[in-house]
C-alpha cells in the first residue's frame, strides 16, 4: 500500500503552472512557502492528480494558514480546518522530514567490482593466543556498543540525495550551498500599477473584463499580476483606472444584468445570490448600490414575499415551511408560520372526528387537499400542534362502559 507521504515523482518533474498556482494559493492562505518546498510537496502527488490541485488552488482558501503540504493533505481527504491546525502546530515540518526518511530507508546498491583494480591478499592468520585475546576484546566491545545510548542524526534536506541517485559510500557528498543567481527559483514579480494606467493597459483590462462577472472577480484576477498604488491592488485603484479608460460604465451594465438575473433565479434570497456570484454579503450590497439597483432589488424581494404568503396550494406552503433559511432571508418566517398554523388548525378541526390518531388525521387532511401526509405530519410537529391534537383525539374516543 502506498503511503500518502511517499514521493511519486521528482520535484523537477512538477509542471511550473501547477507549482505557481500552489505557491499563490499558500500566499493567499497566509502561509507563503519557497518554490523548492512547493515542488517538494507536489512531488508527493501523482501527475494524474494535477487537475485536482488546480481545482483546489483556483478557489479561495476556506481557512488559514495552509502551506503546500497542507494542500497535499487536503487532496488526500483531510478537512481544511484540520489541515490549518496541523499547519499552525508544525505537523507538516515533521511530514517533510518523514518523506525524506522514507526515501533513505532503502540502502543504495553495492558498487560493482572493477576488474582493473588489483585485489590484495588477506593477511596471515594470527597466533592462537592472540586470536583468543582478540575475541574476548571484541565481545566486550560489542556489549558496550549494545548498551551505549544511540544518538540520532538529523536528515539534511538540502544535501541528502534519493537512494537511487546516491554515489558509492566511499565518495562522500559535500555540503553544497543553496542555489543562487540564475539557478534560484522565485515567484514571478507583479507588474507595477502604472502599467494599467497607460494605453496598453486598456487591452489588458478589456481581456480581464471578458472573463469576470463583476468588479470583485476582476480584482481577484488582476491582484495576482499587478500591484496597487500603495501596496496590494485595491478596489479603489481598479475603479479609478476603469473610469480613466472608459470601461466602468460597461462593467456596471454587466453587473446590473448579473444581479437582476441572480435575484430572479434565487427568488429574492440574498444569501444564495451572494453564493452564486461568489461574493460576501457586504460585497453584494456594494455591487447592488454601485449598479443603482437598491429599489429594484427590494421590489423583487417584496414580490417574492407576497408570493410566499399568498400561495394557495397547501403542498407548496408545507414545502416552504421546511425552507427556514429562505423565509428568514426574506424576513417573513414568523408571519408565514403564524398564517400556516391558523389555516392548518382549521383544516385539521374539520377532519378530527374521522381520525383515531395523529397519523390518521394527517392522512385524512392529505387525501382531501392533495398534499403528502408526511409533509402534513411534519408541519403539525413543527408548528407545535401535536400535543393539543393528541389531547383532542383522546377526548373524542368514546369510553366503554362495563
Amino acid at each position: 500500500m502506498t503511503s500518502p507521504w511517499q514521493r511519486r515523482r521528482q520535484p523537477d518533474d512538477v509542471p511550473t503552472p501547477v507549482a505557481v498556482a500552489v505557491s499563490d494559493y499558500c500566499r493567499r492562505a497566509k502561509a507563503p512557502a519557497p518554490a523548492p518546498e512547493v515542488r517538494e510537496a507536489l512531488a508527493l502527488v501523482a501527475e494524474a492528480e494535477d487537475f485536482r490541485v488546480r481545482a483546489l488552488t483556483d478557489a479561495e482558501p476556506e481557512t488559514s494558514p495552509l502551506g503546500p503540504f497542507a494542500v497535499v493533505d487536503i487532496l488526500q481527504g483531510t478537512p481544511p480546518a484540520l489541515a490549518a491546525q496541523r499547519q499552525a502546530c508544525g505537523y507538516y515540518d515533521v511530514v517533510r522530514e518523514l518523506a525524506h526518511v522514507r526515501e533513505l530507508k532503502t540502502p543504495p546498491p553495492a558498487p560493482a567490482v572493477d576488474p582493473s583494480i588489483p585485489t590484495f591478499a588477506t593477511p596471515p592468520a594470527a597466533p592462537k593466543a592472540a586470536t583468543k585475546a582478540g575475541k574476548k576484546a571484541d565481545s566486550e566491545a560489542s556489549v558496550l556498543e549494545r548498551i551505549a545510548p544511540k544518538k540520532r542524526q538529523a536528515v539534511d534536506e538540502e544535501t541528502t540525495a534519493p537512494p537511487e541517485a546516491e554515489e558509492p559510500s566511499q565518495f562522500l557528498r559535500r555540503d553544497l550551498p543553496r542555489p543562487r543567481g540564475r539557478f534560484t527559483r522565485v515567484e514571478a514579480p507583479r507588474t507595477p500599477f502604472v502599467e494599467l494606467t497607460r494605453a496598453a493597459g486598456k487591452e489588458t483590462l478589456e481581456a480581464a473584463l471578458a472573463g469576470s462577472e463583476h468588479r470583485f472577480a476582476l480584482l481577484r484576477n488582476l491582484s495576482h499580476r499587478f500591484n496597487g498604488s500603495r501596496g496590494d491592488l485595491s478596489l479603489v485603484d481598479l475603479e479609478t483606472v476603469l473610469r480613466d479608460h472608459g470601461l466602468l460604465d460597461a462593467l456596471k451594465e454587466k453587473e446590473r444584468l448579473q444581479l437582476v438575473d441572480a435575484y430572479t433565479t434565487q427568488r429574492g434570497a440574498t444569501g444564495r445570490v451572494a453564493w452564486a456570484l461568489g461574493v460576501s454579503p457586504p460585497e453584494l450590497q456594494r455591487l447592488v448600490s454601485a449598479a443603482g439597483l437598491v429599489e429594484e432589488v427590494e421590489a423583487l424581494r417584496e414580490r417574492f414575499r407576497r408570493e410566499a404568503l399568498a400561495t394557495p396550494h397547501l403542498t407548496h406552503r408545507l414545502d416552504l415551511l421546511g425552507r427556514e433559511k429562505y423565509l428568514a432571508d426574506l424576513g417573513i418566517q414568523r408571519k408565514f408560520a403564524d398564517a400556516l398554523r391558523k389555516e392548518l388548525e382549521r383544516l385539521l378541526r374539520d377532519e378530527l372526528s374521522s381520525a383515531s390518531d395523529l397519523h390518521g388525521l394527517a392522512d385524512a387532511v392529505g387525501r382531501k387537499y392533495g398534499a403528502p401526509s408526511e409533509l402534513v405530519f411534519r408541519a403539525i410537529e413543527r408548528l407545535g400542534l401535536a400535543e393539543g391534537l393528541r389531547k383532542q383525539l383522546r377526548a373524542s374516543v368514546p369510553t366503554s362502559t362495563p
